[in-house]
Order: structure tokens, then sequence, then C-alpha cells
């Protein structure tokens, strides 16, 4: 299958400082692809370069099939972006906004009003259609700008930072919209600091970290390589007495339990009590961004290179 974002050695820096270090990434249609890194890990200059708002300094950039420095025009033609921050006009109405938006993407002026509805509709934002933008609260504002991105249906949705700032029924929310999205074909690369948000969405993860991606795969296979299950045993006031590694199997948790038993004399071991952890994305993220955290214990099991080797088909 083509990818329909296709980027081999790609490299961009500022003046002495390398953000993007011979990056290879391949993101198939209809994917929900995250990109995680810390800050200034380089990921919304990735977007930048993905949609033609930066050039990149060397490697190749295609997205819908177009290169992005050779056809940057058919490029935009075929994306859509949402950033940080919405991007709408305080001053009008949401359907105002809707109706300019879609003027301005080439619909008649009947058209335009018909598909301003229809996305109010969508977005649950019907009833404030007439209320000036500078009234509405943050998720409210993220919805709106979601709506302008899909006036026309894009082949491809960047979505930098999508939920940032948002409560957590409104990150919910808007999960739920992304993932109808990918449901009705559209590909959708997203960056976020929100590890549960590229859980809960993200069909691949990425990590990018001093430039480079350092972790490739779905979510499930990326906690499988920092480790198992940990079986953790907690006193009464919560803190952490004794830990063990296990298989998170029922014959494993029952050797990890005789181990701690056997280990030590506390007798605070008798009362403890006794939970299962297994690793979640933050694990992961330390482990292959925190020079602390990994020698505080978090360690990936597997090579860089088999980390970031694609998947066959």
């Amino acid at each position: 299958m083509t990818a329909v974002i296709d980027v081999h050695a790609l490299r961009k820096s500022f003046g002495p400082h390398t953000v993007l270090d011979g990056i290879d990434l391949h993101v198939a249609p209809g994917e929900i692809f995250a990109l995680l890194g810390p800050n200034g890990a380089g990921k919304t200059t990735m977007i930048n370069v993905l949609t033609t708002l930066a050039r990149p300094d060397s490697g190749t950039v295609s997205v819908a099939g177009h290169d992005v420095l050779r056809s940057p025009d058919a490029v935009r033609a075929r994306i859509a972006l949402t950033g940080q921050s919405a991007a709408v006009d305080e001053a009008l109405g949401a359907h105002e906004n809707l109706v300019m938006f879609s003027r301005l993407s080439g619909l008649g002026r009947s058209a335009a009003r018909a598909r301003a509805d229809d996305l109010l509709a969508d977005f649950g934002l019907t009833d404030a259609a007439r209320r000036r933008v500078a009234t509405f609260s943050g998720g409210m504002r993220r919805r709106l700008d979601l709506a302008l991105s899909l006036v026309v249906q894009p082949e491809v949705l960047f979505l930098d930072e999508p939920t940032t700032g948002l409560d957590t029924r409104s990150r919910r929310e808007l999960w739920g919209m992304i993932s109808s999205f990918a449901a009705n074909g559209t590909t959708v690369f997203l960056t976020t600091q929100y590890l549960e948000e590229a859980d809960e969405l993200a069909d691949r993860i990425a990590v990018l970290s001093n430039g480079a991606i350092v972790a490739l795969g779905t979510a499930r296979e990326l906690k499988q390589r920092v480790g198992g299950a940990t079986i953790e045993l907690h006193g009464d006031d919560g803190a952490l007495l004794r830990e063990a590694s296990t298989d998170g199997t029922t014959s494993g948790v029952r050797r990890a339990l005789e181990a701690l038993d056997t280990a030590t004399a506390d007798t605070r071991l008798a009362d403890a009590a006794v939970s299962l952890r297994r690793p979640t994305l933050d694990d992961v993220f330390l482990a292959l961004t925190d020079p602390d955290a990994r020698s505080a214990g978090h360690s990936i099991t597997d090579s860089r290179t088999d980390l970031t080797k694609e998947p066959t088909a």
C-alpha cells in the first residue's frame, strides 16, 4: 500500500541547532499516527515541513502523493491543519466563520451556508451558531477550529496538540471526532503531549527525541518493549514497600509474591496491599527521552534498530 505521508532522510536545522536529523517516516492511508516528544523535540517543526510551512534542508517529503517542495500547492489542496491555537475570527459567529471559510474554499453562497449548517450539527454547535466566538469556551473553540479544517474533507488532517488546555470531557469529545475522521477515510497525523491521548487514538506512535525517531510501533508494542508487569506492595500510607517483576500470568504473580515474601523479614508485608502495574506509555516515554528515568530503572529491552523499523506487510 502506498504511503500517504512518505519521509526519507529529512533534515531541518535552525542556525547551528539541528531539529530533525535524518527522519524516515511512512504513514498509511486512513491511519491515525501520533508523534510524541518532549518540549522542543521538533514536533511542530515536523508538522510545518509536512504542511509546506517550512522547507526541509535535505531529504524527500511527499504528502498525498505530492512532493512538498516541487508541488506545494497540490499538497495544500489535499490537507488541512489545526494548530495549537484556534484560528477563528472572534468577532464573528460560528456560522459566519464557517461560511467565510467555505467561500474561500470555492463553494458558492448556498453551498457554503449548507456546509456551515452541516458542520455545526456534526460538531454540536448548532445552538451557538449565531453567538460571537469570543464568548465560546475553549472546547467550543477547538470544535469550531476542527470544523473549519473540514469544510472540504482533506485527504490528510494534521493536528498539532489539538486538545491542549481542554478539560477531560472536552478532550474525550474531540477524541471521538478524531476517530470518526479516520473512519471516514481521512488520514490523521497528530502531535500531543497527552500520552493517554496517543494510547486512545493512534494506530501507531512515533517518539521523537534529539532530532531522531527513537521508537515506532503500536501502543501495545511500545509498552511490551519496556518490560513485563510489576507486582507492587504498598503500606497503609500508600508508600511503596517492595516491588518485583512478573510476566503478569497467575503463576508468575504467585512466584513474584513468594519471592518478595522470602526475600525480607519486613513484618509490614503481611498486611500490604498488592497491585499489578503494567507498563504505560509514560514508562515508554520516560525510558526513551529521560536519562534520569533510564538510570532509575526504566529500560527499553529492544535495540534502537528494532524499535524504529517499519512493520512488514
